[in-house]
């Protein structure tokens, strides 16, 4: 099958993508970096480099069966501001554009979270009877990754349409009710950094606000917080670099420190010992690009273009669905959403 790609970053979707056998005809991404670096797994496609404002598509018309890609997710992370259709960076007009001049049989969007939360989810309505009145039936579903085996919390928005029946989604592959484990991020990383780590300190915070679990709550200056290498990892970070790097414990304060202060007592001053942060190569490990996969660009730029992509893994899944689905083959899943049947239109934030 062939696929377009749209805002395409570094290309993790790609990547999965291609191993289900959708192979991109080209891709738009607009940060010259991530465009190198998806060029060093997939040069045949055809790279455009440039404001997919300023592209026509039509030339792909009756030549595209998938088209997919992730707009700009800031207008609707609930770790910004929020802005939704007001903001300029909000590509789905983008994205639907493509879908009216290309007309491909199917098409897959990725988004935050955000986008099911009250503030946004007019919009997502919106766009599904956008999508329907091009004559696709629409499926939506928020996807952890940790369910399909990749070892992170990341949840991730899918809309998937399709313009004959309805997708179903795949079942979980990982978690409590597969009887598989989750994949914990010590089994892909350790004490030992693979890769050169930011020179950045972990600080503890002057007033911090603890919970449960060491490895939750705001602790610690910036928004990094320390791993449990028995469990899968925060949500990989497209600001890392900096303080927002995650960082792993390596003489084990994170859990004592917890101790102390939810048994009241006062927050321990200075930098954090032991404390290192995550490096490139250990966030791409954790997002599931290959390991001998290179990242263009300056370091924040490599952080940037980890963070920003879906995991390869995660969409490996999600394309092996849709092609088997458009090859004609029934899945039997509890877990699809057509139209008739779809979740709530409302996720608390």
């Amino acid at each position: 099958m062939i696929g377009l790609d749209l805002f395409s970053g570094p290309g993790g979707m790609t990547i999965g993508f291609k191993r289900a056998g959708i192979i991109p005809l080209a891709c738009v991404e607009h940060r010259r970096d991530a465009v190198v670096t998806y060029s060093g797994h997939t040069p045949a496609a055809e790279h455009f480099c440039t404001d997919i404002r300023r592209l026509s598509f039509t030339r792909y018309a009756g030549k595209i069966d998938v088209v997919y890609g992730g707009p700009p997710c800031q207008p609707f992370s609930t770790g910004g501001l929020r802005r939704a259709t007001a903001d300029t960076r909000n590509m789905f007009p983008e994205f639907a554009r493509v879908l009216r001049e290309v007309r491909p049989e199917a098409f897959v969007a990725e988004n935050v979270q955000g986008l099911t939360t009250r503030n946004s989810i007019g919009y997502l309505a919106s766009l599904i009877a956008e999508f329907e009145a091009m004559g696709y039936n629409v499926s939506w579903r928020v996807l952890h990754a940790a369910d399909y085996g990749v070892s992170q919390k990341r949840r991730r928005l899918f809309i998937v349409g399709f313009r004959r029946g309805n997708f179903r989604f795949p079942k979980p592959t990982h978690g409590p009710t597969t009887g598989k484990a989750y994949v914990a991020s010590g089994s892909l990383i350790s004490h030992d950094p693979i890769g050169e780590p930011p020179e950045c300190p972990v600080v503890f915070a002057r007033f911090p606000d603890p919970r449960k679990s060491p490895y939750a709550g705001h602790v610690y200056n910036g928004g990094g917080r320390p791993i449990d290498l028995k469990a899968p990892c925060h949500t990989i970070l497209a600001a890392a670099g900096g303080y927002k790097t995650h960082w792993i414990d390596t003489l084990n304060v994170a859990v004592a420190y917890n101790r102390h202060l939810l048994e009241g007592g006062e927050p321990w001053v200075g930098e954090v010992p032991g404390a290192r942060r995550m490096t490139v190569e250990e966030s791409a490990i954790i997002q599931t690009f290959p390991r001998e996969m290179r990242f263009f660009g300056s370091r924040s730029s490599q952080y940037t273009q980890v963070g920003d992509a879906v995991p390869p893994d995660l969409a490996e899944v999600v394309a092996r669905a849709v092609v088997s689905q458009l090859n004609g083959h029934a899945v039997s899943d509890d877990t699809h959403c057509p139209a008739d049947a779809a979740p709530p239109l409302f996720v608390a934030a």
